[in-house]
C-alpha cells in the first residue's frame, strides 16, 4: 500500500495515524517533494475510477492563476487537467491511498482509510 501525503495536511496525518494504529505496512510518498508524473496520475485515476477534475483541489490559488475553473470537464480536456496536476501537485486531493488489490481511494475520512485496509487484506505487519 502506498499513501500520497502532504505532511502539513491534517487529513493526511489522521490517515497515517489510523494506518499506524492498525499496524499496516505502507509506503509514504510526499507528493509535493516527489511529484507524480502525468503517467502516474493517469494510472491512479484509473485505479480510483475518477477523472482528474474529481481529484483537483479547487480552492488552491493555482486554480485561479491557471484559470482551471473555466476548463471543460471533457475527454478532450482530460490531458490538460492531468498535465496541470503533474505540474502543480498541490492541486491533487489528498491523501490518496493505493491498495494492494489494485484499487485506490481518497482517504479523507476514517471510513475511507479503513476501507483501504480491508482492500489490502488485514493490513497488519507480520
Amino acid at each position: 500500500m502506498e499513501i500520497w501525503i502532504n505532511p502539513a495536511c491534517s487529513k493526511c496525518r489522521s490517515a497515517l495515524h489510523i494506518l499506524d494504529e492498525e499496524g499496516a505496512q505502507y509506503t509514504v510518498r510526499r507528493y509535493l517533494e516527489e511529484p507524480p508524473t502525468a503517467a502516474e496520475i493517469r494510472a491512479v485515476l484509473e485505479r480510483l475510477g475518477l477523472e482528474p477534475w474529481d481529484i483537483t483541489r479547487t480552492q488552491e490559488a493555482e486554480v485561479k492563476d491557471l484559470g482551471i475553473a473555466s476548463w471543460e470537464r471533457t475527454d478532450a480536456e482530460r490531458g490538460r487537467w492531468i498535465d496541470a496536476l503533474a505540474a502543480h501537485p498541490r492541486l491533487i486531493q489528498r491523501p490518496i491511498i493505493t491498495a494492494e488489490d489494485g484499487s485506490a481511494l481518497v482517504g479523507r475520512s476514517e471510513e475511507a482509510v479503513r476501507d483501504a485496509l480491508k482492500r489490502t487484506g488485514d493490513g497488519r505487519t507480520a
